[in-house]
């Protein structure tokens, strides 16, 4: 059950990312990675791995066009 959660909120980060990629949008990702954060936490108390590596790989896609931007120290 928390992997199909996990999934379900890689999903929707991972839908909300698409549109952080375009020209000042970036500053969404501050939005979707607290939201892929809790998918990896949810995916780490469950049995399966799919929805956690999911939920991190868009933490660290996210994460890399945050600093690309700018946006971390």
């Amino acid at each position: 059950m928390l992997n199909i959660l996990s999934i379900i909120i890689g999903l929707v980060a991972l839908l909300l990312a698409i549109p952080a990629f375009l020209p000042l949008l970036g500053a969404l990702n501050w939005l979707i990675v607290p939201i892929a954060l809790v998918g990896v936490l949810l995916g780490f108390l469950s049995s399966s791995n799919t929805g956690r590596n999911l939920c991190l790989i868009v933490l660290v896609v996210c994460i890399i066009r945050l600093s690309l931007g700018g946006g971390i120290l």
